[in-house]
């Protein structure tokens, strides 16, 4: 499981971090005691929805998160945690953060899909 944030998001052109960057920083903070690994990610393609992350499960789905702000460490840790439990690979809808919710782009395949996954 890796929760991957877009630090170049944010960037304002004026030397100071890009506001992914703090994102990042606060993800790490939130996630000592996740399951996942957080790592930065250069771009996600998704800058008229930035802030942008992405939430991948080797064996399940990825999911694609734009609209976030520095707010919303929380609510990525949680959102994976909730794919690493789903016996499905799916994120379920229900307990979802709304901020993920809302903030849904895509919800991507698994790369080596299985013939008992949806």
């Amino acid at each position: 499981m890796t929760l991957f944030v877009c630090v170049t998001c944010g960037a304002e052109g004026d030397g100071r971090p890009a506001r992914g960057e703090a994102l990042l920083a606060a993800a790490r903070a939130e996630g000592a005691r996740a399951a996942a690994a957080i790592e930065p990610v250069r771009c996600l393609a998704n800058c008229k929805r930035a802030l942008s992350a992405a939430i991948v499960r080797a064996d399940g789905w990825t999911y694609v998160f734009g609209d976030l702000d520095g707010a919303s460490a929380p609510d990525l840790i949680e959102g994976a945690r909730l794919l690493a439990a789903a016996e499905d690979g799916l994120m379920p809808w229900r307990g979802r953060p709304e901020r993920l919710k809302r903030g849904m782009v895509a919800r991507i395949p698994p790369l080596f899909p299985s013939k008992d996954r949806p």
